[in-house]
């Protein structure tokens, strides 16, 4: 094959490549998307937040996706023990998407890839990127394998790195770090929901809170498949003993909401298990490159915030690639990685809350206060750059100060 050159080259076709991808194609960019995998296929992260649908809207592939048919989502709740947290998407604090989907991430790539290549994109399967090389004006070689194990160059100006799990950028460039969030590990799997109850219950996300770090999901999909797994502490994870499905199914004992439902039932693929999922890196961007998604930050999937920082850091890097394809100058450092770290640290902030149990007494402390509610649901929605919301704006106090005013609350009750 020979040499292609292009203004940006795209690594990876997920929902942060497919996005950035539709938006320099609609600004009449030179573009080449590469995906090491062939679609269908799949990945983890099938819970989507009402933020990413801004972003399908935006870039003109919200349609599509509509058009398919994927269960929607219209907030979340969590069980600890008899009580029930159920957050409405539609009594938030921030205005924007009441709902989103829960997707088979199998068919959701496939749908926004293909949508791509039918628009004219250049997009290819079966692409393993195995060098880069960059200039000190920020142009790069990228040395790449098809299918067939043919290796050809892509030059380009920039490149935006949405490898997700891949991480070839931060792997090529010795860009990762550890992760601040607490290690933990999840064990998953689908199976065909056959006991699945009538009605709202079987299509709501459900997180089943066994402890402070221990928790089970429950995503019901369109097709009558549901996503199931557990999220805990790495040792708690490997404490089980046998092979994953072993595994998995001594596990959902722990589950006394779930338990009857999905005993006895056959995984349809053998479970997958996550060790210290938690990811992070040096920088966000260089110079000719930008990272995205899961292939700069992964937090934790108990907010479900993959797949909306995906589609978020996505749209901003291809605005600031065009700009610069155009003749315009712009600040990496404060409109890229300062505009995403204050959402990803708003997050951060609640799943370090989450296991120091400090958000877990906010969610399940009665009677609830609405308006703090309100203001969590947006949180939850996505809407993680609204400063007018006070869960925002302090994020990493706020929280924790209203735990130790309940807790002390609690204790005096119980004094009195």
């Amino acid at each position: 094959m020979n040499d292609i050159h292009v203004d940006v080259l795209i690594i990876g076709a997920g929902p942060s490549g497919c996005v950035a991808a539709s938006h320099l194609h609609n600004q009449g960019k030179k573009i080449k998307v590469v995906e090491k995998n062939t679609f269908p296929r799949f990945v983890i992260g099938e819970s989507l937040l009402p933020r990413c649908m801004d972003h399908f809207e935006e870039v003109g592939l919200l349609d599509v996706l509509k058009d398919f048919g994927f269960e929607k989502k219209y907030g979340a709740r969590f069980l600890s023990g008899d009580i029930v947290c159920n957050f409405d998407f539609s009594k938030k604090h921030t205005k924007g998407w009441d709902w989103t989907w829960q997707v088979t991430r199998a068919d959701f790539d496939n749908v926004l890839a293909t949508e791509l290549i039918r628009r004219g994109v250049d997009l290819s399967f079966g692409q393993e990127v195995v060098d880069v090389v960059f200039d000190d004006d920020g142009t790069s070689v990228t040395s790449i394998k098809d299918d067939n194990g043919a290796l050809y160059k892509v030059h380009a100006k920039h490149i935006i790195d949405s490898s997700g799990y891949g991480r070839v950028l931060p792997r090529l460039l010795g860009l990762d770090k550890a992760s601040n969030i607490p290690e933990h590990s999840s064990i998953f799997a689908h199976v065909k929901d056959v006991k699945r109850p009538e009605g709202v219950e079987g299509t709501l996300i459900t997180f089943d809170v066994l402890d402070t770090d221990t928790w089970f999901w429950v995503i019901p999909f369109s097709n009558g498949d549901t996503s199931i797994g557990f999220v805990g502490k790495t040792e708690f994870i490997e404490s089980f003993k046998g092979d994953t499905s072993e595994r998995l199914k001594a596990m959902l004992k722990h589950s006394s909401y779930y338990y009857e439902r999905f005993k006895g039932l056959d995984f349809k693929f053998p479970p997958i298990c996550i060790k210290n999922y938690s990811k992070s890196v040096k920088q966000l961007y260089g110079k000719g490159y930008a990272l995205t998604g899961n292939s700069a930050e992964f937090l934790d999937p108990v907010f479900s915030s993959g797949v909306t920082f995906a589609t978020e850091s996505a749209l901003m890097a291809s605005k600031l690639i065009t700009k610069e394809l155009n003749g315009e100058v712009v600040d990496w450092e404060e409109e890229y990685t300062g505009y995403i770290m204050k959402g990803v640290n708003v997050f951060a902030s609640y799943v370090k809350e989450w296991y120091t149990g400090n958000l877990q007494t906010l969610f399940f402390h009665r009677p609830e206060n609405p308006e703090i509610k309100r203001q969590i649901c947006a949180v939850l929605a996505g809407y993680v750059w609204d400063e007018t919301n006070p869960f925002v704006k302090k994020h990493d106090k706020l929280v924790k100060n209203l735990a130790y005013l309940i807790k002390m609350e609690v204790q005096q009750k119980a004094n009195s």
